[in-house]
């Protein structure tokens, strides 16, 4: 029996949203290609998933270097050991701090840049490249409340993850006529997961039950928008806690 592959760039803890998006697609079928900066996180992710019977394997990346990520593609799209060709990539990857802009200097703004923008760019275009000529795949990207508006201090967030949102916008309408399904998840709203929980303490007690995004939940959407008939193709899609005000 051949699995497709699944590409998830931007997998770091184990209670993340990367990971839990990598464990989804593991459930479902796919042999995932579990990426991310750091190997001993990635292939954390990546045992947890083999030790419950799914197929998956960890990949290095830095998606700002450009020959980084054609490696990685050139692996996902060989018909090998680990499965058939890949036909769902997910770009994950993302940085967010809260800067004063009067102390932010340029280099801090360019590495916010090349992370959630130019990374998604590379994911997207290797993506496109491999899966136009064969009239399929599904492109997923990890978006923001600053996908959508600056809050103060966040400048060189919104900005970058606004470019984001821009890149899927322009290759849905491009790839969308040649069976590539492109979309755009914007998470609003604290995950629960290490991160938050490290950055914010206390997040929890004061958000109260289910007023964090829970990783599962959110990654059963991906699946979902994977699933979609090409008739009803959702281009952008928003998720929050029923507690967070828009």
């Amino acid at each position: 029996m051949s699995f497709a592959k699944a590409v998830v760039v931007g997998v770091g803890a184990e209670d993340g949203l990367g990971a839990a998006i990598s464990r989804c697609y593991a459930a479902n079928g796919h042999h995932v290609m579990v990426a991310g900066r750091t190997l001993e996180k990635v292939e954390k992710v990546a045992a947890t998933i083999r030790r419950n019977g799914g197929r998956a394997s960890a990949h290095a990346v830095d998606t700002t270097q450009e020959e980084d990520v054609i490696r990685l593609f050139d692996a996902a799209m060989a018909d090998d050991a680990d499965g058939a060709p890949a036909d769902l990539v997910t770009y994950n990857a993302g940085k967010n701090m809260k800067i004063d802009f009067r102390q932010m200097d340029a280099s801090t703004f360019e590495d916010f840049w090349r992370m959630n923008t130019l990374g998604g760019f590379l994911v997207g275009r290797e993506a496109a490249r491999r899966f136009a000529p064969l009239g399929r795949g599904s492109v997923l990207f990890t978006g923001a409340t600053g996908s959508l508006r600056g809050m103060p201090g966040f400048a060189q967030f919104a900005a970058s993850k606004a470019g984001l949102r821009m890149i899927s916008q322009s290759m849905a309408r491009e790839f969308g006529p040649q069976g590539i399904h492109v979309a755009h998840v914007i998470v609003d709203g604290a995950i629960d997961g290490e991160r938050v929980r490290s950055l914010f303490p206390g997040a929890f007690e004061q958000l109260g039950e289910n007023g964090m995004l829970n990783t599962s939940a959110i990654a059963e959407v991906y699946w979902q928008l994977y699933c979609q008939h090409p008739s009803a193709w959702t281009q952008e899609l928003d998720v929050r806690p029923f507690k967070e005000q828009f």
